[in-house]
């Protein structure tokens, strides 16, 4: 784990994150002004199961699954979807090197802080099996099955969670810092 952190530590560059921060933005607003906008006009008041970060019942992806009917579900499958199989990829590139150059800017480089830089990467792992279980649902629907119901369910909530986790280490990491400038601005 240490060479892996040295190796991530070596890499966190501003100008590498800002690049990584710019793309994984524009792919972020593509899903939130298009392809989310576009797949909830067919949910009716229904959020999509991307945005149910406390998860949903087998009653409740039953529910969402026929209210987006053939073509919702098939522009789930056909948009949505893959844009969100390249977002958690950036997200968790992205943001473990934004907490590394953060962390790296404020604490030392032996420190075990490190090791939380790795929970945006977790949260990515937990995005991509949401979407496979998505996947599965929207493709066995009518047929649908609770136990995939509730794996996918369990993958939602753990995104969710490990993604506000991570804006709790951002907004740490981000106060560090200020704490580290503040100092050095009243010279």
């Amino acid at each position: 784990m240490g060479n892996l952190i040295r190796f991530m530590q070596m890499y966190s560059t501003g100008k590498l994150v800002l690049v990584l921060f710019l793309l994984t933005m524009t792919v972020y607003s593509t899903m939130l002004f298009y392809s989310i906008p576009a797949v909830t006009e067919f949910s009716q008041e229904f959020p999509i199961f991307d945005l149910s970060p406390s998860g949903y019942s087998f009653n409740y992806a039953n529910e969402l699954l026929h209210a987006l009917g053939e073509e919702g579900r098939n522009l789930y499958l056909t948009t949505q979807l893959p844009l969100d199989f390249i977002y958690p990829g950036l997200f968790s590139i992205t943001y473990t090197l934004m907490l590394f150059w953060l962390f790296g800017k404020t604490c030392n480089r032996n420190s075990k802080i490190y090791y939380f830089s790795f929970v945006p990467f977790l949260a990515g792992i937990f995005d991509y099996a949401e979407n496979i279980f998505i996947i599965k649902m929207l493709n066995s629907f009518p047929e649908l099955q609770v136990t995939t119901v509730k794996i996918a369910s369990f993958f939602t909530l753990l995104k969710s969670s490990f993604t506000m986790f991570f804006f709790i280490l951002l907004v740490v990491g981000f106060l560090l810092l200020l704490k580290q400038i503040l100092p050095g601005l009243r010279r």
